[in-house]
């Protein structure tokens, strides 16, 4: 395994800081969710079942608003969004916390729709920023860095709410989502690359020209990826919590992430990438078995490195192939897209494997999510096999749809710019990587 791929991809302007700002800006929006769980349950003094209402109404939100904010950022350029969406989330997070429980499944709902676009933002300007060369280890790279987001801001987020009480943990949350929101406002990174012209109102595609099956297939893939995911860390904390080794539960799950960062690093130096499907197949087969472990921990820590290793190169290649699959001039709404495929995923896996659990035993919530993911991988394959037939009797991809380009100069171009329509040329996208 050669580093060379990485460091080549640090090199590029504006990679580096566009990584370290992105990730730091989604540490408290990782956190939003248990604090907002931790609040109804202990401040509100409800139930799990009315916590979990305000965390769906706030999921369904984001769903929403993600492909919305997407599509503004395209027309408008970034900025504008950034600041729509920090003055909205700063505003609810600080007056949240003083809500009756109508009010804030109410606000959650609005919240969540105007969420800070953290993710999709770091995705679309990493397809501008890097060349297809190095959008594998760059999108890579994203992947790694979100999976520690994720490890670091839940746990931030329970060590506030236990030590200062969930009220300040939400103004917390505020706060840091505004700095988040700074930091990304005055980094600015860009949305286009530097032959990618601004696209005018005449000019822009047509959604039902890049919305394709292909594309569709590589968003249920994506959903499919977080499903078996969420779903498998209820399972692993079910089945340790009924075997008497819940003390277990921070190991196991620790061990499982290092996998899935050890994989996503590894496959960030492939010199070509995998198609999402023939990532996610593998991972939800070997998630199947991994309830055979029963009560032993460390068996269970084993059983869950084949699949874990697999989780962040999944969740890397559906990236790349959006990234593909999509013209510049929809490439927010796209990546908008595939974070509503991401959430929703994540939203459907534990109730999943919640009610398998509770019906049959613990074990079985790794065969049902695996199962699940196995479905959709038999769903994706026939555009996965149109695909591999384009490949073979053409170069170029006949689904992607005409790049806006123009006389640009070198460098990625503004994320406020809003320039008149550029001359188009047709500048399709060779289909090797982009694979469903």
């Amino acid at each position: 395994m050669t580093l060379t791929p990485y460091r080549e991809t640090l090199a590029l302007p504006g990679i580096r800081s566009l990584l370290v700002v992105a990730t730091l800006a989604r540490i408290p929006i990782t956190a939003g969710t248990v604090t907002l769980t931790l609040h109804v349950t202990q401040d509100l003094n409800l139930g799990y079942g009315a916590a979990g209402l305000v965390g769906a109404a706030f999921t369904v939100g984001s769903s929403v608003g993600a492909p919305v904010m997407g599509r503004i950022t395209d027309r408008k350029g970034l900025r504008p969004v950034l600041v729509l969406t920090t003055v909205a989330e700063v505003a609810f997070w600080t007056s949240a916390q003083a809500m009756p429980y109508w009010a804030l499944l109410i606000a959650a709902l609005v919240g969540g729709f105007l969420t800070l676009p953290a993710f999709a933002v770091a995705r679309q300007s990493i397809a501008a920023l890097a060349p297809e060369s190095h959008r594998l280890p760059a999108f890579a790279l994203d992947s790694i860095t979100t999976e520690l987001s994720f490890m670091t801001g839940p746990a931030l987020g329970v060590l506030v709410c236990t030590t200062a009480g969930p009220r300040v943990a939400m103004l917390a949350v505020g706060a840091g989502i505004l700095i988040s929101g700074v930091g990304l406002y005055l980094l600015n990174p860009p949305i286009r690359g530097k032959d990618e012209a601004p696209i005018s109102a005449a000019s822009r595609v047509p959604r039902n020209t890049w919305l394709r099956p292909r594309l569709v297939a590589v968003l249920a893939i994506s959903s499919a990826a977080t499903l078996v995911l969420s779903g498998t860390d209820v399972a692993v904390v079910a089945v340790l919590q009924n075997s008497g080794e819940v003390e277990w539960t921070g190991a196991v799950l620790g061990m499982w992430a290092a996998y899935s960062l050890v994989g996503g690093f590894a496959y960030g130096t492939v010199r070509q990438g995998l198609s999402p499907l023939t990532l996610l197949a593998p991972m939800a087969l070997l998630t199947i078995p991994v309830g055979l472990a029963g009560g032993h921990w460390w068996l269970l820590g084993l059983l869950l490195l084949p699949a874990g290793a697999l989780c962040a190169p999944t969740i890397t290649a559906t990236a790349d192939a959006v990234s593909r699959l999509t013209p510049a001039s929809a490439r927010g709404e796209a990546m908008g897209l595939h974070n509503s495929s991401l959430t929703v995923g994540v939203a459907l896996g534990a109730p999943l494997a919640g009610v398998v659990m509770d019906t049959w035993s613990p074990a079985w919530g790794f065969a049902a999510v695996g199962g699940v993911g196995l479905v959709v991988a038999a769903l994706a394959l026939p555009a996965e096999l149109q695909r591999r037939r384009d490949v073979a009797t053409s170069p170029l991809n006949p689904e992607l749809p005409p790049q806006q380009t123009g006389g640009m100069p070198a460098g990625p171009v503004d994320a406020d710019a809003d320039a008149p329509p550029q001359p188009a040329a047709d500048r399709p996208t060779s289909s090797a990587d982009a694979g469903v």
